[in-house]
């Protein structure tokens, strides 16, 4: 059961990563279309007053957030080899 709950939660953070990498594509087709790019430019990209380092904070996060992810899936996936080698085997 332990197995079970471990490789969940990697799936669940597999399924963050994704989301994270694919968060700067969808900011900007929508701003592209005339949107506020979720937030980032209330007033669109026309009128955008954010300065140019915002861009870069903003990858910086990602980025942190995307290997802080891949991390966890790396622990979670050996704990559960881990947990599974000193389990006695299910037939």
């Amino acid at each position: 059961m332990a197995v079970f709950l471990i490789r969940l939660a990697a799936v669940l953070l597999t399924v963050a990563a994704v989301a994270i990498a694919v968060t700067p594509i969808l900011v900007l087709i929508d701003l592209v279309g005339g949107g506020a790019g979720y937030g980032l430019c209330p007033t669109g990209i026309e009128s955008c007053d954010k300065p140019y380092s915002t861009g870069a904070e903003l990858a910086v996060l990602l980025t942190i957030g995307l290997g802080l992810s891949v991390f966890g899936i790396r622990l979670l996936t050996r704990l559960a080899r881990r947990l599974q080698e000193g389990s006695p085997q299910r037939r």
